[in-house]
């Protein structure tokens, strides 16, 4: 993973599960992580087990939602080291309901998180990357990009846009920027946590999440993407438990 070492990676949602995986993977073959979450706490223990590990972190509150925290974050990492080579959109909820409950306010935090997040992530880091004339966007979605179900159309939609986005974003930006879209199938997370209804949350155990995926599966589909050459760009990269059939 030459192509890994010394490059500059930020990761949003990177308090726990995918986000958390990635950082440690990615410290470990030699590229300096920079890490934000809202969970200030989560974020001191793991950027000193790095540290511990002889990794190179910084880290950050970030809360998505709002743009003017992404372009600090950006500026954070360029003063801590003086570009970014990658931004990881891994920040996500998923708070699964039938439309009829008209849960509003949770497919309002949906959009805010899952999609305008995205949508400020990459307003933030684009002009940097164009400056740089090099750069790489890793979104992830979920295999809910390419499917939908009672109970997570919302979601789904959210993961759909983000996928639309970044297929434009790929057709518009130079040779030089790269795209890529990581969709994890089942995966190890605590995504679950933000389902109000308890009967929608056991239904999603039951039905979604079995044979799952340890969160450090993704981080090696990321890896594999930010490794390549600069010239090859890995646009898509769908990965599920071999169990799972949807």
């Amino acid at each position: 993973m030459l192509n890994i070492k010394d490059k500059v990676v930020l990761i949003t949602g990177a308090s726990s599960g995918i986000g958390e995986a990635t950082a440690r993977f990615l410290a470990a073959k030699g590229a300096k992580v920079v890490l934000g979450a809202r969970r200030i706490e989560n974020l001191q223990t793991i950027a000193a087990e790095i540290q511990a590990a002889g990794g190179v972190v910084r880290f950050t509150a970030l809360d998505v939602t709002q743009k003017e925290q992404l372009i600090e974050f950006l500026q954070f990492a360029q003063t801590q080291f003086g570009r970014v080579d990658v931004l990881v959109n891994n920040a996500g909820l998923m708070p699964l309901s039938l439309i009829e409950h008209l849960k509003v306010e949770e497919w309002d935090k949906m959009i805010d998180v899952n999609l305008k997040g995205v949508l400020y992530g990459i307003a933030a880091a684009l002009p940097i990357f164009q400056a740089q004339n090099s750069g790489h966007f890793v979104n992830i979605t979920s295999i809910a990009d390419r499917w939908v179900g009672p109970t997570a159309t919302i979601y789904c939609a959210t993961k759909h846009a983000v996928r639309v986005i970044s297929e434009g974003l790929r057709q518009e930006v130079g040779s030089n920027i790269r795209v890529t879209i990581i969709a994890p199938g089942a995966t190890e997370s605590e995504l679950l946590n933000t389902i109000s209804n308890p009967e929608m949350k056991k239904a999603a155990i039951e039905q979604f999440r079995i044979d799952l995926l340890p969160a450090e599966a993704i981080a090696h589909a990321i890896a594999y993407a930010v490794e390549q050459p600069a010239n090859v760009d890995v646009n898509e990269i769908v990965v599920r438990p071999s169990a799972q059939k949807y």
